[in-house]
């Protein structure tokens, strides 16, 4: 089973991937590592997911590397009226600490960390950048954008800002578990979704390796 090339290839385990077949399909098709994504499922789910891993690697008697990846913080919108609505570029829009549902104007952001971090010229990217505001005023509970990528929003999608450090921690306390979960079970790499600077991944290795251990 030995590979004669240099590159290593990483797949995402997910419902449609996490049965031990095709979990030994994807590894005879070349997979090195396995990425499980703690955002999703129990742990009851990942420990199955590694159980199967091991097993297509005592077969192999090839090593197989697991990579737990963390959740991290999530900064997400709250809801719409009928769960969605559409924004050109070119329209202004408001993001506020409201609780109000949202529409084609203003939408609810329940994180004062995020505007208490915002300036005039900032760039949101909501929806993995799907859609795309350059904030043109803010506070400390309300940002007025003008949209520069249009598209879809709906409720609960992730909103990333760029270039902004922000006053959150890299490791929440669900991460701590994870992790915990994870080395426990025989991990072999660690991924932060969150990462804003060096004190990040020092926190993540400490978070990994506490005092004593």
């Amino acid at each position: 089973m030995r590979r004669q090339r240099s590159a290593k290839i990483v797949a995402t385990l997910g419902p449609a991937s996490s049965s031990a077949e095709r979990i030994r399909a994807l590894f005879d098709a070349g997979v090195d590592v396995f990425r499980c994504n703690f955002s999703h499922g129990t742990h009851d789910d990942h420990r199955a997911l590694f159980s199967a891993i091991r097993r297509v690697e005592h077969e192999t008697g090839r090593p197989i590397g697991i990579l737990a990846d963390m959740q991290g913080p999530k900064l997400r919108l709250g809801n719409f009226a009928g769960g969605k609505t559409e924004l050109a570029a070119g329209d202004p829009f408001r993001l506020d600490l409201g609780k109000r549902v949202g529409d084609r104007h203003r939408a609810p952001l329940p994180h004062p960390e995020v505007f208490a971090a915002l300036h005039p010229g900032t760039e949101l990217l909501i929806d993995d950048g799907k859609v795309r505001l350059k904030v043109t005023d803010c506070g400390a509970d309300f940002a007025e954008t003008l949209c520069l990528v249009g598209g879809t929003l709906s409720n609960h999608k992730g909103v990333n800002v760029p270039n902004v450090l922000l006053p959150i921690s890299a490791v929440t306390d669900k991460d701590r578990a994870d992790l915990s979960f994870a080395l426990e079970h025989g991990a072999d790499w660690i991924a932060l979704s969150f990462v804003q600077r060096p004190e990040d991944v020092e926190l993540g290795q400490r978070t990994s390796h506490p005092a004593g251990c």
